[in-house]
């Protein structure tokens, strides 16, 4: 007997753009200040990935539609082994969408917490991989501004990947930046210098001092400097002029010059840039082509037997949260049953509007067809002209 085929037609429009009907939800596995991270699968093609979701109306009470639009319009340029890759994005009434590369090895900042030990060796593939991220973004412009083990997420070969742009910013050629933004333990002297008026402001370099105080505090399980979010920036500002980091005797001498040039306090002098790492002592025999197309095994793999992520995220998605995903359609229908009214909107309907026109969608796979396409059609006509122009071209190639 031939096999039974099911006529059913799909709960979406498989042509159309891509939406979250296109998408079935797994399981949650993070959250932020105003979104959360799920599991997904996409139903066509049954390919897995994460699914960031942010909440308009809370986006719009944290004032941090703008840094959610300008992540969205960063990460759309990007592209890289050890970045966390944005493929889709979209949006419906309440939420926001980006749905990225799905990283299964959990979070550096998870693994500290389970006691996990990494050693030099493990430590210095992480260090090659982040400068050769580093080294990228800094070719696109970008500084990151937010690097720390929370935002480090391993796949399940345990390559080490950066993510969460929230905070990122473009930097223009001759110009620097202000703003005090970051984690004020991952941040660099000269920011919180910026934020009191003593210098004028920071570049690409915070981004690797933010480096060095992670691969100390991977190394170490603490950090370089005892900063905390409550910290003040007079007692920040003291502990920098006052403090000197202790580096111990059983790390190699070569790791910890490294690490000093990283925590330089002085922005001229610290390592800045992929060129100056790969010239480091410390990193004499990596090859660094073989770095960046992935093909160094790490010396410590993620555990397979289960998810490495915190599981109180699930039961919070299913007990607690007031607006949880698997109920989304039965809630989008309800509002899509409200009659308009000519009433003059109020200023929280006014910034979805704007966030409805604004947040462009965006889908990864459609343009890189479109660009192979585009590419093979200008091949097809360069190759046509030079027939046009040599009659024995055919003749020629197929002798």
């Amino acid at each position: 007997m031939g096999a039974i085929q099911s006529n059913r037609k799909p709960s979406y429009d498989v042509n159309g753009e891509v939406n979250f009907d296109h998408f079935q939800i797994l399981r949650a596995i993070g959250k932020g200040a105003f979104g959360k991270v799920c599991i997904v699968q996409k139903k066509d093609t049954k390919d897995m990935y994460a699914m960031k979701y942010m909440n308009k109306s809370a986006c719009i009470k944290k004032d941090a539609v703008r840094n959610v639009l300008r992540e969205l319009e960063i990460l759309k340029s990007l592209e890289h082994p050890f970045l966390v890759n944005l493929w889709f994005a979209f949006q419906d009434e309440e939420d926001m969408f980006m749905v990225v590369d799905l990283l299964l090895g959990g979070d550096i900042r998870y693994h500290l917490q389970q006691v996990t030990k990494f050693d030099e060796s493990r430590v210095k593939l992480y260090l090659c991989e982040l400068g050769s991220a580093l080294g990228y973004l800094r070719t696109k412009k970008v500084i990151h501004r937010d690097l720390k083990p929370d935002n480090l997420l391993l796949d399940e070969k345990g390559h080490v990947h950066l993510t969460d742009f929230n905070i990122a910013t473009i930097l223009e050629e001759g110009k620097l930046a202000t703003s005090m933004s970051g984690t004020k333990p991952y941040m660099a002297p000269e920011i919180f210098a910026a934020a009191s008026k003593e210098v004028k402001g920071y570049s690409f370099g915070v981004d690797w001092w933010s480096l060095g105080v992670c691969i100390y505090e991977i190394l170490r399980s603490k950090r370089p400097y005892e900063i905390h979010a409550s910290t003040s920036l007079s007692d920040v500002q003291h502990i920098f002029t006052s403090e000197s980091v202790h580096y111990p005797t059983s790390w190699s001498r070569d790791m910890v010059l490294v690490l000093q040039r990283l925590l330089q306090q002085d922005p001229k002098k610290r390592l800045d840039n992929l060129e100056l790492l790969k010239k480091e002592r410390l990193l004499a025999d990596v090859d660094w082509e073989a770095v960046e197309a992935v093909n160094i095994q790490p010396g410590f793999v993620p555990p397979k037997d289960h998810l490495n992520c915190d599981p109180t995220y699930e039961l919070e998605e299913m007990i607690i949260e007031a607006k949880p995903l698997h109920k989304k359609k039965k809630r989008l229908k309800k509002l899509s049953t409200k009659t308009d009214n000519d009433e003059e909107m109020d200023p929280v309907q006014v910034c979805l509007e704007e966030i409805k026109r604004d947040f462009k969608l965006y889908n990864r796979k459609k343009l890189t067809l479109q660009r192979n396409l585009a590419a093979t059609g200008s091949s097809s006509s360069l190759r046509e002209k030079k027939e046009d122009a040599n009659p024995e071209m055919m003749l020629s190639d197929v002798t």
